[in-house]
């Protein structure tokens, strides 16, 4: 007799036969350059530890002295009696450092686009979205019921031909939203704002830059893309997070004023779901502080960057189109990534495979990240281990 579940252990199967099955390891040690998985102490090459800030003893030590101050959890959402006053400098500190009107914090940058998009446009609004955006833009856009508009990556051109095609542009009242990343998770590309602020402008549009992989890399002491192309008071929003090169966990939205009230009063993440914990908003607070004062840790970011491209290429890898610490060494079929993955692990190196659905078919990848916590003897390891085994498997 068939059982309702039958079909997820065909599904499964299938995932194994085409090598995506996701093997999901445990990490038993501070995140670092050199971390603890699965029992073997490994060099790390895949998390977005850009800055070296996940095991800081001056977020750590913030952290704690939070907690004797505040306790753990605010046990509530943000609008009932889960909004200390740490949230409240949190939120300041952020708005000076991204040099925007007002800034609001989410649990997640995730959770923040979801926050965001359908709480500014609903059923009958119109959204334009690079086709490579990242998935809690893709969810957002769905859960807002409005007509998402795909135009080609990275393509200001193809976005403006979409603009114009598209008739409902012409109606002043429809609300409408031009989204894309600042830097994108899978290719490291960064997306061409300029342009795409000069169409938002010209057709009407609110411009939203989701800068998950910006923050902390990009612009002057880390502040993001639109730092970056200096952009300041040009681009509505930004979606930041702090999971990535702050080190720790939450996401937030920088950008005008009445937005942001309008978040405060509709977004749903902010108004159902409990405030960031007391340590995450502590340590978050320690991150802006260190960024502030110095660019010490993105300027080792972007030599260990050069260093390793430069390694690569020379010996005859693939690495795509990338313009940041975001690696993406192209191999193709998911079999063979998976494969190359599990010899870079069994030499001590700790890079995961990235195939579909997170990329499309037949663009399966190693993703290495840099980080400024890599010395160059890690990064030289690192190196001699893709030689060796990308010449065993055929692949240079």
């Amino acid at each position: 007799m068939l059982k309702p579940t039958d079909w997820i252990i065909d599904e499964l199967e299938n995932l194994k036969n085409q090598g995506l099955l996701i093997n999901i390891r445990t990490i038993e040690s501070p995140m670092g350059s050199k971390i603890k998985v699965n029992g073997e102490w490994v060099l790390n090459f895949c998390s977005n530890n850009y800055l070296g800030l996940a095991n800081d003893s001056r977020l750590k030590k913030a952290a704690k002295e939070a907690i004797d101050k505040y306790g753990i959890g605010p046990t509530a959402v943000r609008t009932i009696a889960g909004t200390t006053e740490l949230h409240l400098k949190l939120e300041k500190a952020l708005a000076k450092f991204k040099k925007v009107e007002d800034v609001i914090t989410f649990q997640s940058g995730f959770n923040a686009n979801i926050a965001t998009i359908p709480t500014l446009v609903d059923e009958g609004g119109l959204i334009f979205s690079d086709e490579l955006n990242h998935a809690s833009i893709i969810d957002a856009c769905r859960l807002s019921k409005a007509e998402v508009v795909r135009y080609k990556h990275c393509d200001p051109k193809d976005l403006e031909h979409k603009l114009l095609e598209t008739k409902k542009l012409k109606n002043l009242k429809t609300k409408k939203l031009i989204v894309t990343d600042g830097v994108f998770s899978m290719d490291g590309d960064i997306a061409p704002l300029p342009e795409i602020q000069k169409l938002s402008e010209k057709y009407g549009c609110i411009l939203m830059v989701d800068d998950a992989h910006g923050e902390g890399v990009l612009g002057k002491n880390g502040r993001g893309v639109v730092d970056y192309f200096n952009l300041h008071g040009k681009v509505d929003l930004e979606i930041g997070t702090m999971s990535k090169a702050f080190g720790v966990v939450g996401g937030y939205v920088a950008g005008r004023k009445i937005i942001i009230d309008w978040l405060r009063q509709r977004a749903r993440p902010f108004l159902f779901s409990s405030a960031m914990t007391i340590p995450d908003v502590a340590g978050c607070l320690a991150a802006v502080k260190i960024l502030n004062k110095s660019d010490k840790q993105v300027v080792k970011l972007w030599e260990n960057t050069r260093y390793f491209k430069k390694g690569l290429a020379k010996l005859g890898f693939d690495i795509g189109k990338s313009q940041t610490p975001i690696v993406p060494v192209m191999l193709g079929e998911a079999k063979l990534a998976q494969e190359f993955s599990k010899k870079l692990f069994e030499e001590g190196i700790f890079a995961m495979a990235i195939g579909y659905p997170t990329v499309p078919q037949g663009k399966a990848r190693i993703r290495v990240m840099m980080s400024a916590s890599h010395s160059r003897k890690e990064l030289d390891i690192c190196l001699d281990a893709f030689s060796k085994i990308g010449e065993k498997l055929g692949v240079i």
